[in-house]
This record gives structure tokens, sequence and C-alpha cells, in this order.
């Protein structure tokens, strides 16, 4: 049993994902920029973070930034919005859902715990404010925002626990799916117990792409991910992660503080020449790119599938 990962809690629940989700998207800007933190104590600090012209500014709530690991809810909402977008489904900001399909999809238990994190998951996304210049779907929103708008309990058990959601998204991370500017995670990712981890490998799946290898120098690295640990402590769990190789899709290896990223099989997303090739009239570049994208996860799952 590896230790830096959870088990894999609900595996009946595949035939469920092939259904509902097709395939786990993650919002390019947040994988871009440190937003969340991956501390698992309260965390107060104003983290600001700029790059190549682009700012960030986030504001904690009175319960401390959102976490790594609230940003589930996140990935949850976008698998699900882009899988109706891509069935010609409408979509909207207001987005309900089951709180038990939630914790089943993210990998979670389902005891009063469970609840009450994803409840206290939600405070700190809409208690936090971000201010920054960064555009999602060419549109840069000026005003300081939460990082969902609102949310309310529509459906409250007796033992108290918040059975059905409604979340409004704020207009910056609605872009992002409705301008289809997301990637495909592996859902292995729902396993990493580690903060930094999770951070590593959206990382890697952002900067590595379609890419065999990515190269960093860990100075960059740290400020890429929004750690407070000092460079010491990175370069030691840098080489600890090595060892383990336990990062869906990429190997990791640290040679003179340069860290290189390689994949350990070939991308999900299809490349330039397939889009070029299977476009259909009328179709963008980024509805190619997705429809592509969401029948590659298919058959792998059916595949995964047919194994058992």
């Amino acid at each position: 049993m590896n230790n830096n990962l959870y088990p894999n809690r609900h595996p009946q629940t595949e035939l469920f994902l092939v259904d509902i989700f097709q395939s786990f998207k993650d919002d390019i800007a947040s994988m871009e920029h440190p937003i969340f933190s991956l501390s698992k104590k309260p965390d107060f600090r104003i983290p600001e973070y700029s790059h190549n012209n682009k700012s960030i500014k986030i504001t904690p709530s009175v319960n401390g930034l959102p976490t790594i690991l609230d940003k589930d809810i996140l990935l949850y909402i976008a698998s699900s919005l882009i899988n109706a977008k891509n069935n010609g489904d409408p979509i909207s900001q207001y987005v309900r859902f089951t709180s038990y399909d939630y914790l089943v999809t993210t990998n979670r238990g389902t005891g009063g715990e469970q609840y009450n994190q994803m409840k206290s998951a939600l405070f700190r996304l809409r208690g936090t404010v971000i201010e920054t210049n960064i555009k999602t779907n060419g549109v840069e929103v000026t005003d300081g925002f939460g990082l969902i708008d609102n949310y309310r309990i529509i459906k409250e058990g007796k033992n108290g626990k918040a059975l059905a959601m409604e979340v409004k998204l704020n207009d910056w991370f609605y872009n992002s799916i409705t301008g289809n500017e997301v990637l495909t995670i592996d859902r292995e990712y729902f396993r990493l117990k580690k903060p930094t981890d999770r951070r590593l490998y959206e990382l890697a799946r952002k900067h590595c792409g379609n890419q065999n290898i990515w190269k960093i120098g860990l100075n960059n690295l740290k400020k890429k991910l929004g750690t407070v640990s000092p460079i010491r402590t990175l370069r030691f769990n840098m080489k600890k992660l090595v060892e383990s190789n336990h990062l869906p899709e990429y190997n990791i290896s640290i040679t003179e503080d340069i860290v290189t990223f390689t994949r350990k099989y070939p991308p999900k997303e299809p490349t330039k020449t397939q889009i070029d090739k299977a476009a259909k009239p009328g179709e963008t570049y980024n509805q190619v790119k997705t429809r592509l994208s969401v029948k590659t996860g298919i058959n792998e799952m059916k595949k995964a599938l047919g194994k058992r």
C-alpha cells in the first residue's frame, strides 16, 4: 500500500463516472497560479503573486484561505458543467448537486465529518476575496470577488447533514467553463494525500501539456507552488517524491536544483494536427479539442472496466 495515496474508496462508482463525468476537468487559470493554500491548518496570510504582467492577491475569510482540498468542489462543478455543455444541455452559473455524489466522486468518505468539511470548504470559497488582472475567456473581472458568489443548502437531513447544495459560480470561474479554458486531469488526482503533491500534479499537467518534458528551477517551482516551506524542505520533499514516483501521469527527477517532469505515457489531450483533421464545419478549436478529449476519456474508462 502506498502511504502517499488514499485508497480507492468507491470503486463501484466507475460506471457512474462514465455516464456522468466522462472526464475530470480543472480550470487553467487556477492551475497556473497559486490561489489555494497548501496548509492543512488555518492559513491567514494574504498572498500576492505576479508573473509575466499577471498578478493576483488573495485575502482570506475569517476561517482562513481556501485550501487545495477545498478546490475539489470547483473541480467537481467544472467537470459536471463541461459534461453538460458537451452533451448540448444548457448550463448556468447556478449549479445544484447532491453532497453524496460530490463526496463519492472526489474519493471522500461519506460520514458526518466529511459533510462538515464540505460546508467549511464552501464557507472559505465564498469568503475569500480575489483581486486579479488574469483574464478568463478574454474577460478581466475588475471587482474583488469570492471563488464562488454564494451557496445554500437546498436539503438538510435529520442529522444536520447538508444533502443537496446550490452554488452560484463567480463570473471569473464561469468564464473559464464557457470558454473551454480547462484541461482534463487524471482521476487518480483525488487519491493524492499531500496538498503539495496535488499542486505539483496541476503544474505538471498545465506546463507539460502535449510535451514529453518540462523543466523548472527549484526557486521558480517554489514560487509557482505557493508554498511557504524553505527551499531546503522543498528540495528534500522533491527527492522523496522522486523515490516514490506516485504522481499520476508524470515522472519527476531533480538534478542540481533543476526539476524535470516527464510523461509516463502519451498525453490524453489531442494534438493540433488531430484537432485540425477532426474539425467539423462551424466548430471552434476549443470545441474540437474538448470533444476529442472527452472521447478519449470514455474509451479509456471502458477499457479499464473491461479488464476487471
